[in-house]
């Protein structure tokens, strides 16, 4: 209790120094490591911005994903509280401590984590089970601390700038954590691959399921030992647990010694596995989105999709929309398998058109273009905002019949 009262003294004491024009703090998953739009834009920001001061809050355990050119600033500490009351940009894909004083000239960017399948924010008033012990009141009064949130598509604008509402300015640029998918080579992705124990000559699927609101403790949707023996001897899984939102809940691990199912759960970059993988089998996670990007099958295995609307809801009908094949039960899913039809032609064709209407701007610049706009002024040779009557049509018009909601302009 001392060190505590301590602390809030001295970071009122902060407060009332001057701003550091060139410091910049970074967080990303509550003070997690190295990762997403985050670690994106900061990497590109001491890059482009000269005299920049970049440091990344993380826990000690996740110091080690952070560059040595940043400085790593531990929750709860002076130093934690010294740089977010005295750093002109902060920057966070989820939220800063509630305690933050936004202070006169600072900048807030908020870069969210990924494209919404199904629905966040305000949204989540009438929805208990997804929203847990979500304070809104709070949430209003963090989300009127913006000053810069990202989108990485018109969906994406239209359902945050709802389920969000303030005045802060929407940079519809793309999304930064996806530049590295247009950016790595295939020498770097072997390299990825062999760190990650892939045999050569095999495919990895990535499995890669969201958290179930509606459970307590997060069961395996899937046997894993079963589908790795569908898929044959070329085949290895890659197998990444769903974690639970706001630390709340518990899970289940299905202990397996197969050596073709590798568990990457402690993983620290999605977006590393994304790159090693041949295909993704998921289910609602927003992983789905960026990973069209790098044109490789998707396949969703919804078994539960009526049991997730009910307690969740999503923007839009994925079943009517998706990213590849659907499988609507485990049997099903393995004949998917089993037949190759989750690679075919209708699959290429499926991705593409939810390429071309959820990743229109990510083009591996948009970290540069968010730190053009927000650390550097520019405007120039920056994506146009899209007109409201073109949003309207990306959006579809009526929601889905388990009360998913869609934005309006």
């Amino acid at each position: 209790a001392v060190r505590g009262a301590a602390l809030q003294a001295h970071y009122r004491i902060q407060l009332r120094l001057p701003l550091r024009p060139r410091d910049a703090v970074f967080a990303a998953h509550g003070g997690g490591g190295y990762a997403c739009g985050p670690a994106a834009i900061e990497a590109k920001a001491r890059e482009l911005v000269p005299g920049l001061r970049t440091m990344w809050i993380c826990r000690p355990v996740d110091a080690h994903t952070v560059p040595t050119a940043t400085r790593r600033l531990t929750p709860g500490t002076f130093a934690y509280w010294s740089a977010l009351a005295r750093s002109a940009y902060l920057v966070n894909n989820v939220g800063f401590d509630r305690r933050l004083v936004k202070r006169r000239g600072q900048i807030l960017l908020q870069t969210h984590r990924g494209t919404p399948l199904g629905t966040v924010g305000t949204d989540l008033l009438d929805r208990p089970a997804a929203a847990g012990r979500t304070d809104f009141e709070q949430l209003l009064r963090d989300v009127d601390k913006w000053d810069f949130a990202l989108s990485a598509n018109p969906h994406t604008t239209l359902v945050r700038e709802r389920a969000y509402p303030s005045a802060y300015t929407t940079l519809e640029y793309g999304s930064p954590r996806n530049d590295v998918y247009h950016r790595t080579g295939p020498a770097d992705v072997a390299r990825l691959r062999e760190t990650l124990g892939i045999p050569a000559g095999t495919t990895a699927l990535l499995h890669a399921p969201e958290h179930r609101d509606y459970r307590r403790v997060q069961r395996p949707a899937l046997d894993l030992e079963r589908l790795i023996r569908v898929l044959g001897p070329r085949f290895v899984i890659l197998d990444r647990a769903p974690r639970g939102r706001g630390g709340g809940g518990s899970r289940t691990r299905t202990v397996t010694t197969h050596p073709r199912i590798i568990d990457v759960t402690g993983h620290p970059s999605l977006e590393t596995l994304a790159l090693a993988s041949d295909a993704l089998l998921t289910d609602y996670s927003s992983l789905m989105f960026d990973y069209v990007n790098l044109d490789r099958p998707v396949i969703l295995h919804l078994d539960d999709i009526e049991a997730y609307e009910a307690a969740r809801g999503t923007y839009f009908d994925i079943t009517a929309f998706p990213p590849g094949v659907v499988a609507r039960s485990q049997d099903e899913l393995f004949d998917i398998f089993a037949t190759d039809h989750w690679r075919g032609s209708r699959s290429a064709q499926l991705r593409a058109a939810f390429r071309a209407r959820f990743c229109p701007y990510d083009d591996g610049n948009a970290a540069e273009r968010v730190v053009r706009r927000v650390f550097l002024g520019e405007r120039d040779g920056l994506p146009l905002p899209v007109p409201p009557s073109a949003r309207r049509a990306v959006v579809p018009a009526q929601h889905h019949q388990a009360g998913a909601r869609v934005a309006r302009g």
